[in-house]
């Protein structure tokens, strides 16, 4: 076998104590670098292997004797309290009720101007000559209340243990170890402390080739309750809610002339999740705190460059405010960035990232005893070789449309010890990606022409994501868009209503995608408002596009119908108001070549309620009790496109890729395709190879088309990849 596809860009998690282990291991699975993990370290034996050595470092809790001795630097957030019910004019309200003791209290110390408290009934702030409050009992009272009204307080915590330590902590019962606590980098002596910690640890590890960065300075949010059945109150990947501190307040205030408000943040107690579209004031904090972190973050790779170390950054945990896809990225001077996957789509957003070589994913399954719904994975009942092989056959499709350069995994390598076949399947994993990289560094896969458009309150700044995994939020219709998309043969790009405002539609695109319910950031909410918005595509559909809209694409409120884009779309949405109109009677449209391997889509479309057709030009292609969950309609010179939902699944992939190559008429027939759609196949036309895939667990027969029409037979063993070098 070829020596390159047995060694190279792979990442081992190694572990002091495991010295043969480690090196065992390495060799059987052709690493090149030896890390360590959260919880382990590496020894001399293993710093002075001929391996390269990663070395994780988190800033912000790196010293946690220094963050005892300044408690003051701690970082926090707004919280909002638990909401109480007045019953007489003197209400009490206990502000961390309901929340985890361990991990925040109440900031007595500083920013109180910027409490608020609310009475949510009539929407109205309570004057502050009306509250007050007491330390001793951690209680606001509110006074001349209005009996049977709903108040809560917008307050400061402090937070005193850090999220993944915490997590780590108790996933793994680290028991009395010490829970390590996140400092606060807006405050001048934290940098400089920062600065001289990172200094002196570059001296002190002169083995290691790439420092890396555990993120930056700043956690996604993650709220837990003191209820071990209700724990996460709150969790968003891309949330801004722990950037908050009365320095950065003030700081902000200063640079932009108007003041952030707790509620800016609190938000009614919904917070800033990434799901709803973004104000203009929340856009302004993510540039403000953005320009910070990647100026001092600057700082901090230019001194490991100064020590002849490589710069990587790990893109989840304290990644806020580090931003790959913003316009600042590339000024930080990373090396790399590495992702952790369970999805096809999470490997496109490791892949698209400007402005660094490395691009490299943290496989799964996680060396831990336990998953994250605490499921066994490395621990008796455990199967991590089903899980790693699940997690695998959604990656591998991305791969095969997308360069990446390395793979690895984390965690505490002496677990995998009791699973044998899991050590063989990474080793066929890895020499599998090294085939598939080689491919791509002979020039790539073939595309279909024409561009992919995912219209999104956000744009290009939330690029393949809908802030969190695949796993997390099964639901966002978008999210499950991006996945099939993530496999299928087409240039993808992320375009917000803004850029259609201020240049228009890109003129290389073929396809719009707008998915998502009403007032949600992915459907857009009050952008459909924008009358230059519904004329631009407008126009761009009429002269040859296509808009998909899926679930309640372009729904506002406004004096237009319920779909802004009805007119394209050719159905809208009923919600009781037009109960008294006319509607036109649905008629299937039979054998339609988009269905033409999808006969049993209709059980996979999830019905929306009240949609009605708006135009007799209307091709139902499937239905649900009378109600459209897939149509299609001419539209001038293009097509409008109406999804009731969108839930990924083999079929569902291969339904959307038939819509895509169908609106795109000849130009959607100029590549390889597989009959059975439990395979895939990418054709790399440098190297002549068509890799062909299996997804399922059976052996899988299919035919493969040509691009000339031509076809042929192939079979496939279960989760097969072939490398087929055509003739």
């Amino acid at each position: 076998m070829d020596q390159s596809i047995e060694k190279g860009s792979f990442t081992l998690p190694g572990e002091a104590g495991y010295e043969d282990l480690t090196l065992r291991l390495a060799k059987k699975w052709g690493a090149d670098v030896i890390r360590d993990s959260d919880g382990t370290q590496l020894s001399e034996d293993i710093m002075n292997s001929d391996y390269g050595i990663y070395s994780t470092i988190c800033l912000i809790r790196s010293d946690n004797a220094w963050a005892k001795q300044n408690m003051d630097k701690l970082q926090q957030n707004f919280l909002m309290s638990q909401p109480v019910i007045a019953k007489d004019t003197v209400v009490q309200i206990p502000l961390l009720e309901g929340y985890f003791s361990e991990q925040f209290i109440i900031n007595t110390q500083d920013g109180m101007e910027y409490w608020q408290v609310f009475d949510r009934t009539s929407g109205l702030e309570v004057d502050t000559k009306y509250w007050s409050f007491c330390e001793d009992t951690g209680c606001v009272t509110i006074e001349n209340a209005i009996p049977w009204h709903k108040y809560t307080v917008n307050f400061l915590a402090i937070r005193i243990w850090e999220e993944i330590s915490m997590y780590n902590h108790i996933t793994n019962d680290w028991g009395d170890r010490e829970h390590l606590m996140a400092v606060e980098p807006m405050h001048p002596e934290t940098r400089e402390h920062i600065l001289e910690w990172l200094e002196n640890w570059c001296i002190s590890h002169p083995k290691t080739t790439v420092v890396r960065f555990t993120s930056m300075f700043y956690n996604f949010s993650w709220f837990w309750g003191d209820d071990p059945k209700n724990r996460n109150l709150y969790s968003d990947w891309g949330s801004y809610n722990f950037t908050v501190n009365p320095i950065s307040l003030r700081e902000f205030e200063r640079q932009t002339g108007y003041r952030m408000t707790s509620e800016d943040f609190v938000n009614g107690g919904r917070y800033n999740a990434t799901h709803n579209v973004p104000s203009k004031k929340y856009r302004e904090w993510i540039k403000f705190i953005n320009r910070f972190v990647v100026d001092f973050g600057k700082q901090c790779i230019d001194l490991v460059h100064r020590y002849n170390k490589k710069a990587y950054v790990f893109y989840d945990d304290s990644w806020i405010g580090v931003e790959p896809y913003s316009e600042l990225f590339k000024e930080f001077g990373f090396d790399g960035i590495i992702k952790c996957v369970f999805n096809g789509f999470e490997v496109r957003l490791c892949a698209g990232v400007l402005g660094v070589q490395t691009h490299e994913l943290r496989l799964h399954p996680y060396l831990f005893p336990t998953g994250l719904k605490g499921e066994p994975t490395f621990a008796p009942g455990g199967n991590p070789t089903e899980d790693a092989r699940r997690y695998w056959v959604q990656i591998r499709r991305a791969l095969l449309r997308t360069s990446i350069d390395r793979i690895g995994l984390g965690g505490y390598l002496h677990l995998v010890e009791p699973f044998p076949d899991f050590i063989d399947y990474i080793k066929e994993i890895t020499n599998e990606f090294r085939r598939i990289k080689s491919l791509h560094a002979g020039g790539g896969p073939e595309t279909i022409p024409g561009k992919i458009l995912i219209l999104t309150a956000w744009g290009k700044l939330r690029s393949w994501t809908c802030s969190g995994h695949l796993h997390e939020h099964p639901e966002i219709d978008l999210t499950n868009i991006l996945e099939a998309l993530s496999g299928l043969p087409f240039e993808v790009e992320f375009i917000s209503f803004d850029d259609i405002c201020t240049n228009g539609i890109p003129k290389d695109a073929r396809i719009m995608i707008n998915a998502g319910v009403k007032g949600s950031a992915w459907s857009g909410g009050d952008h459909w408002n924008k009358p230059e918005v519904i004329s631009e595509i407008t126009r761009w559909v009429a002269e040859g596009g296509c808009f998909i809209g899926v679930n309640e694409p372009s729904a506002c409120d406004s004096q237009d119908n319920y779909f802004r884009l009805s007119h394209i779309l050719g159905v809208d949405r009923d919600t009781g108001d037009r109960i008294c109109c006319g509607k036109y009677p649905i008629h299937l449209a039979s054998d339609h070549p988009i269905l033409q391997d999808c006969k049993d889509i209709v059980n996979r479309m999830k019905k929306v309620e009240g949609i009605y057709l708006y135009d007799k030009k209307v091709q139902v292609l499937a239905q649900q009790d009378g109600v459209p969950v897939i149509t299609l309609k001419p539209y001038e010179q293009g097509y409008g496109v109406y999804l009731s939902g969108f839930q990924y699944s083999y079929e569902t992939s291969r339904l959307l890729y038939r819509i895509l190559t169908y609106v795109m008429g000849s130009e959607g027939k100029k590549t390889f395709i597989s009959s059975n759609l439990h395979t895939e196949c990418a054709y790399f036309p440098n190297d002549n190879i068509l890799v062909i895939i299996n997804n399922s667990d059976n052996v899988q027969e299919t035919q493969i088309q040509r691009p000339d029409g031509g076809t042929f037979s192939i079979n496939l063993k279960p989760y097969e990849t072939m490398f087929l070098e055509l003739g």
